[in-house]
């Protein structure tokens, strides 16, 4: 496609094509995205299930035990008659240590701590067993005690491992935090007030089974989306090869070969769809036919038709061209005449030459000489050739090319008679303001624009600009005996050239015409070198309407109306 430059796409709408490119991938990502959202939720929901049940368990679980152990440690305290403190500090380790089970068993801490509110000079040293080095149980929940020493108080703690003896720190997990159960209640030691029984629970075996429970459901997740994923993939391969198929079958129809047809087997709706697309094929091949067959038969008609004229036309050019040479012998009226009959026969024989052009062009008989020449050396040619005309019209064409040689490989004459048929063209339709020619070249094309102040093209108009016989105004008066073929012959001869022709315009602004040729035949066009819109129009492309321009791609043939 025709471009004034190449810009890299963005990365969304790369995506963007990559998503609308495959309806057989929309359908398995689609599938797989509803599955991870509706199989996540769920997974989520029975995950935060199983956690509250298990936690909810475990500190069922720990009361229960904690308000056994609590009253065992009151009963061995009331029990004892120890009256030093020393030997009661002994005593209460030792009866601290016995309520931790042996270490293959071990699954709870002890700590005995001085009330909050024991002042007493008595009071009893702290007590970790189990593997405790310092006390992990909260301000909150020491002060719940204090509150209410009658009852239990519980809290769920995170249990930092650094609190703990490396043996018992110990965990493959590599956490360094753990929840924990904490259970504690007072206890009323004789002679030493007030104390706090701690029994944290750690919830090792809680958290093992929740993550068992995380690596079954990542597993399970990932088995049923490569599940559904393949049989999404399974359910669309059967709807989309069909259509691929189809696709296929389209493309080589679209190129010529009219004898495709979509294999068609059983009865159901795809079945049916093939048969409904062979029978418009049938269709389209019959009506194909049916116009090739007419346009040859136009083509050789309008072939005929102008050689076959050119043998009275040259008789009646040979007698004209007499009673020409002898109108001053004439009455004034006789005169005009024979000057009238002979500026008719020019456009005539100009009109055979066009018709016959087109009819070559119609049955690809065209021919291509192309020698490596200055490009900017024809552009001086074709606009002296058109000097005079520009003279009679009150325009002046002025020529913008580079000091260095344009040098492209292209067909000489054609070339002339593109840039011919648009000088004239804005010369006609100037106004009798100044014409610009700009020249320009880049690694892969050369360009010439034309760009004339007059009358301009409404909108859509740029897209008829090249159709055969097509006037933008059918009365304006035509001084120099066009055919109306000229924009035509003139784009079927850039298209021959694998090149660009290319139309703006817009009314009372004028209009620009640009032509651009590859440097070598047969090489690809990477941009144009020169802009197509005027600059103050480029500024504001983005709002311009969608007829605006036209770029006509030059492997592509379009049928026009004679």
């Amino acid at each position: 496609m025709p471009s004034d430059g190449g810009r890299r796409p963005h990365p969304l709408r790369w995506l963007t094509r990559l998503w609308r490119s495959s309806l057989q991938r929309r359908v398995v990502i689609s599938t797989v995205a509803a599955g991870l959202l509706a199989v996540s939720g769920v997974g989520a929901y029975l995950y935060q299930q199983l956690a509250d049940g298990l936690k909810s368990d475990r500190v069922r679980i720990a009361q229960q035990e904690a308000r056994s152990l609590a009253k065992t440690a009151k009963d061995d305290f009331d029990n004892n008659d120890t009256q030093s403190l020393v030997d009661l500090n002994s005593f209460a380790r030792a009866q601290i240590q016995s309520l931790v089970p042996p270490p293959p068993e071990a699954s709870r801490f002890v700590a005995l701590m001085p009330a909050l509110t024991n002042r007493s000079p008595g009071r009893l040293t702290s007590v970790f067993a189990g593997g405790l080095i310092t006390s992990p149980v909260p301000l909150a929940l020491r002060q719940a005690v204090d509150k209410d020493p009658s009852h239990q108080s519980t809290m769920v703690i995170e249990l930092d491992r650094s609190a703990l003896l490396a043996e018992s720190a110990a965990d493959s997990s590599g956490l360094t935090t753990i929840a924990a159960v904490v259970v504690g209640t007072q206890l009323d030691v004789r002679s030493a007030g007030p104390h706090e029984i701690f029994f944290i629970y750690p919830m090792d075996r809680e958290e093992n089974t929740l993550a068992l429970i995380r690596r079954v459901f990542l597993v399970g997740l990932l088995a049923l989306l490569t599940f559904l994923a393949g049989i999404s993939w399974l359910a669309t391969r059967q709807v989309v090869r069909p259509v691929e198929r189809a696709a296929d079958v389209a493309e080589r129809l679209a190129a010529g070969n009219l004898n495709e047809r979509m294999p068609s087997t059983g009865d159901d709706e795809l079945a049916v769809l093939g048969r409904s697309f062979n029978d418009m094929a049938d269709h389209l091949q019959s009506q194909i036919r049916q116009l090739e067959d007419l346009s040859q038969v136009q083509q050789i008609f309008v072939s005929d038709v102008s050689h076959e004229l050119r043998t009275p036309l040259t008789t009646i050019r040979m007698a004209a061209d007499v009673i020409h040479d002898r109108r001053a012998d004439f009455t004034p009226d006789l005169a005009r005449s024979a000057e009238l009959l002979s500026t008719e026969l020019d456009r005539f024989e100009n009109l055979l030459a066009d018709l016959l052009e087109i009819s070559r062009f119609d049955a690809r008989a065209a021919d291509l000489e192309a020698d490596p020449v200055d490009v900017a050396g024809v552009v001086r040619r074709s606009i002296q050739a058109v000097e005079t005309l520009a003279q009679a019209k009150g325009s002046r064409i002025r020529l913008q090319a580079p000091r260095a040689e344009v040098i492209a490989e292209v067909d000489v004459r054609r070339v002339e008679r593109i840039l011919r048929n648009l000088l004239v063209n804005a010369v006609e339709h100037g106004e009798g303001l100044p014409v610009t020619v700009t020249v320009a070249g880049n690694r892969s094309a050369v360009a010439v624009s034309v760009r004339d102040h007059g009358v301009g093209l409404r909108p859509g108009e740029s897209a008829l600009v090249f159709n055969r016989f097509w006037r933008a105004d059918p009365a304006r008066a035509r001084t120099t005996g066009g055919t109306g073929l000229g924009l035509a012959i003139s784009l079927e001869d850039a298209r021959l050239h694998n090149g660009w022709l290319e139309a703006w315009g817009r009314p009372g602004e004028g209009s620009v015409f640009r032509l651009t040729l590859p440097r070598t035949v047969g090489e690809p066009i990477e941009s144009s070198p020169l802009h197509l819109l005027p600059a103050a129009e480029r500024i504001a492309e983005a709002a311009e309407e969608p007829d605006a321009t036209t770029k006509l791609r030059p492997h592509r043939r379009e049928r026009s109306q004679a």
